[in-house]
């Protein structure tokens, strides 16, 4: 019985070789009658153009601040409304400390009993000038201490009013906590609520950023683009932008600015530019949209093109396979190349619409 299964075995084995031999040699002949893949000379377009990663701003966009100390009592407008330059933005109502509001009454006091004083004074003096009792000087010089604390008494007195309603009136000038929009356009963001402080902008702080408007009507690209690409780009190049919240919409622009220093972003050298949005195709763009734009840098329409994989390049030149009919085979073919997208390249010399031109053989890889 043992001898009778390895005799089974041994047939099985020597079936299932001459099956796999048969299947191999009718496969190979099989593909020895087959054409070789080649592709078509085709006319077509080819353009050489520069990535660039960035976003939709405005060209302008501004942060509104208060030059006055309080909180926020109210706000007249929410961020996606348009505005006019002078409208009411946010209210600001004053609110001073303790000692601020005594030490302003106080010096408001100070000043009024200065001021009776000098003018009791200046009375005084007024007879014996007229006496000829006094210099005219004299007189003069008391007038002009008067005058200087009648100025004093004005500002501590509005200084008050500020302190106490937020609100006063110098001359033609009205001086209130309420904040208006220096620019016509659009609320971008709000960054305060009711009942917030609010420092003021002077000359030694930055003051509390209130609100950011901007004008919608001029937008631009803001982004980087490769340090191996910069080299090739100009001012004036036209570029095609895709934004990824709006799907088949292509916003075209100008490039209006390179800048001349290079910036570290994700470990690579990136160079930031500008590029001016002129046509939006209907599109409604909005600040803050993620976008890429495609800067072209040169382009040639209706150019015999071919796919780079199928040429060969030595020592500077390039090769192609054809069709040889003088040979009833294929042979090698030198031609001139023009622009390439990394992809399809165009064909200056050595090959017309319609040439067949044969795939490069695969190359295998041998492992040991």
């Amino acid at each position: 019985m043992k001898k009778k299964r390895i005799w089974i075995v041994v047939i099985v084995l020597i079936v299932i070789g001459g099956g796999a031999t048969y299947f191999y040699l009718n496969s190979s002949n099989g593909d020895t009658d087959q054409e070789e893949p080649f592709v078509l000379a085709n006319r077509g377009t080819v353009v050489e153009k520069a990535l660039a990663v960035g976003k939709i701003e405005p060209e302008n966009e501004i942060e509104v601040k208060s030059k006055i100390s309080g909180v926020v009592s109210r706000i007249f407008a929410e961020p996606g409304t348009y505005v006019k330059k002078g409208d009411p933005l946010i209210e600001v109502s004053p609110d001073p400390t303790p000692l601020e509001l005594v030490e302003a009454k106080r010096n408001l006091e100070r000043t009024e009993i200065e001021m009776k004083n000098l003018e009791s004074e200046l009375n005084r003096l007024k007879t014996l000038l007229a006496a000829n009792l006094i210099s005219q000087q004299e007189y003069d010089r008391t007038e002009q201490l008067y005058n200087d604390v009648v100025i004093r008494a004005q500002i501590n007195t509005e200084r008050l009013e500020l302190l106490e309603y937020g609100r006063v009136t110098v001359g033609d000038t009205v001086i209130e906590s309420i904040i208006r929009s220096p620019i016509d356009g659009f609320i971008l963001e709000k960054m305060v609520d009711i009942g917030e402080p609010v420092v003021p902008l002077t000359s030694y702080q930055a003051g509390t950023a209130l609100m950011s408007l901007a004008g919608m009507d001029r937008l631009l690209f803001k982004g980087t683009v490769d340090e191996i690409d910069v080299g090739k780009l100009e001012e004036g190049m036209p570029a095609e932008i895709k934004i990824g919240a709006l799907q088949g919409s292509v916003i075209r622009g100008v490039v209006s600015r390179i800048s001349l220093k290079a910036v570290q972003e994700n470990n690579a050298t990136v160079f930031p530019i500008e590029i001016i949005i002129t046509d939006t195709a209907g599109s409604v763009l909005r600040a803050g949209y993620s976008a890429n734009a495609d800067i072209i840098i040169e382009r040639m329409e209706d150019t015999i093109t071919l796919p780079e994989r199928v040429i060969t390049m030595r020592d500077g030149r390039a090769f192609i396979e054809v069709e040889d009919s003088s040979i009833e085979g294929k042979s090698e073919k030198e031609i001139e190349l023009g622009l390439s997208d990394a992809i399809t390249v165009a064909v200056i010399e050595g090959l017309e619409e319609g040439d067949k031109v044969y795939e490069r053989p695969l190359k295998s890889l041998s492992i040991r």
